[in-house]
């Protein structure tokens, strides 16, 4: 699950409205408003949502009165930032949602939208997956590309989002960063998810963004191994059986037990809710972690690797 943005987005509000219902009806609008721009123009629907919350911002702004500068003082941020997020080129922060609803009295217009706004930070393949993740129980993860998103440096997602191909632009690479850093308070979410992580020994030598970026990652992943709720394993190089050479995968457990695996390749995701399917790929996952070393031997490669690093 290393990539890091579902749909959601209509025509823009067309001003701020009162009332509940009228909330919520404003939301919906907003929501469809990005499934038509997609369709029209090709862009991420979530792209349309963020540029309908902006011109929304802007119309309260307006209304109460307050120029960029004040508005900004009033919310503790730059007057250059509050432009950014009118424009649609940042995704603002929940806290900035909630206090922005709060300042310019919109009577939860912009709250209503904050769940959407946080999902829309996601490439539109992943949207759906990182909701599930959020609310996981239990996490099992098999990579083989790349380090698992979770456990990135910033550095290191800097590093892979840097040689994407079609290239990324500045913004959507910061946004994408952002996103990056939310899905990863996961790891100190209590109560805490059960997480298990099997990595190809070839991820941990691949010297992305240099070896200083490297070196980062494998210090990283060996201090949250330390977690009592994070367990990373190492699958060798030298191992002549592995269940895993089809590919990686992410299998979730929600509440209530029921399980679903996550597929991605090629900016294409699949998620499996089919029970007899997800369990096929929850079995294929304990072979897998009985392939490769155990906690303690994976902790002590790590640092092998980090002596070589």
């Amino acid at each position: 699950m290393e990539r890091p943005e579902t749909p959601e987005t209509s025509e823009a509000w067309q001003g701020p409205v009162p009332g509940a219902a009228l909330r919520d009806g404003a939301a919906r609008g907003v929501a469809e408003a990005g499934s038509l721009g997609d369709g029209r123009s090709g862009q991420d629907p979530g792209t349309g949502l963020v540029v309908a919350f902006g011109r929304q911002l802007k119309l309260l702004r307006t209304r109460a009165g307050l120029e960029r500068p004040e508005c900004g003082a009033r919310l503790s941020y730059a007057p250059s930032t509050i432009a950014s997020f009118e424009q649609g080129r940042r995704v603002p922060p929940g806290k900035f949602i909630e206090r922005a609803d709060e300042v310019l009295d919109a009577g939860g217009l912009l709250t209503a939208l904050k769940d959407e706004m946080e999902r829309a930070q996601y490439p539109a393949f992943f949207r759906d997956a990182a909701r599930l993740e959020a609310e996981a129980l239990e996490l099992w993860l098999y990579a083989v590309y790349a380090v698992p998103g979770l456990l990135q440096t910033e550095a290191y997602t800097r590093a892979l989002l840097a040689m994407r191909r079609p290239l990324l632009d500045e913004e959507t690479i910061e946004r994408r960063v952002t996103a990056r850093a939310t899905r990863q308070k996961i790891l100190s979410r209590w109560p805490a998810p059960l997480m298990s992580f099997v990595i190809d020994e070839s991820v941990l030598r691949r010297p992305f963004g240099g070896k200083h970026v490297l070196r980062g990652a494998l210090e990283r992943m060996h201090h949250l191994g330390e977690m009592r709720n994070v367990e990373i394993q190492v699958m060798p190089l030298d191992r002549e059986d592995n269940a895993g050479v089809d590919g990686p995968f992410t299998v979730i457990t929600r509440r209530g037990g029921s399980q679903v695996a996550y597929l991605e390749a090629q900016g294409r995701s699949t998620l499996l809710t089919d029970g007899e399917e997800v369990r096929a790929v929850a079995a294929r996952y304990g072979i897998i972690r009985s392939q490769a070393l155990s906690p303690q031997e994976s902790r002590k490669h790590i640092e092998r690797l980090l002596g070589e690093a």
